[in-house]
């Protein structure tokens, strides 16, 4: 919520202390919107933001004893909560496998035609229809991740991609220094290789990463 228009570094650094102190909707009401804009006002859109983060904690004190509910549905009567920011709380504070997409994983998607779409609905119902198990429950974590590290808006660095065999972007950003005809290219059965190894070992560890904490966002 707090993250829209904002790099998750500055989000981190800005509620890293605040969130140090308040810990439940109860304690962020009686922090106020004052205290909490000035806290935050290093990230984009503050105002609006301190807002809808007081408003959504009084609704979650009146309407479930200050718990957040486990439906898409109920989070998203909730005071500036979109789809994606319930699916982010249902995939990772409820282990749901349902795929949120942020603007990292939009663009990953069309980019290497991994789930094409002219939305982000598009896009989602794409993605769910075409992930299989066991990668399901952690799939938009990695695609953000990817779309952060690798296949970057303004500059994908392709040389570098593990799965360049398989992405449609053309033409592939070579490596500094390198000519254009240098990009890396992979075989297919590389990465049909990656990800047999990758789904015996996600299946061995899925009960494992099932019961993992949840991280904030």
């Amino acid at each position: 919520m707090l993250s829209a228009q904002a790099t998750d570094v500055s989000v981190n650094v800005a509620t890293r202390p605040l969130f140090e102190h308040v810990r439940t909707p109860r304690q962020m009401v009686d922090f106020g919107e004052d205290a909490l804009r000035d806290a935050i006002k290093t990230i984009g859109l503050f105002n609006t933001k301190a807002k809808n983060v007081i408003a959504l904690s009084q609704a979650l004190i009146d309407r479930s004893g200050g718990k957040v509910p486990r439906t898409r549905d109920e989070l998203q009567s909730l005071p500036g909560v979109g789809r994606k920011t319930a699916n982010v709380v249902l995939n990772t504070a409820f282990g749901e496998e349902v795929f949120a997409v942020d603007t990292h994983v939009f663009r990953v998607c069309n980019r290497t035609g991994l789930a094409p779409g002219k939305n982000v609905d598009e896009v989602e119902a794409k993605l769910d229809k075409i992930v299989p198990q066991p990668f399901r429950r952690d799939a938009h974590h990695w695609l953000i991740l990817h779309g952060r590290y690798i296949c970057k808006a303004r500059l994908p660095e392709c040389w570098r991609c593990p799965v360049i065999d398989l992405c449609r972007y053309n033409p592939k950003t070579p490596a500094p220094g390198a000519k254009p005809s240098a990009a890396r290219t992979a075989t297919p059965r590389s990465s049909a290789a990656r990800t047999a190894k990758g789904r015996t070992a996600s299946t061995r560890s899925a009960n494992h990463s099932r019961a993992r904490p949840t991280r904030p966002r």
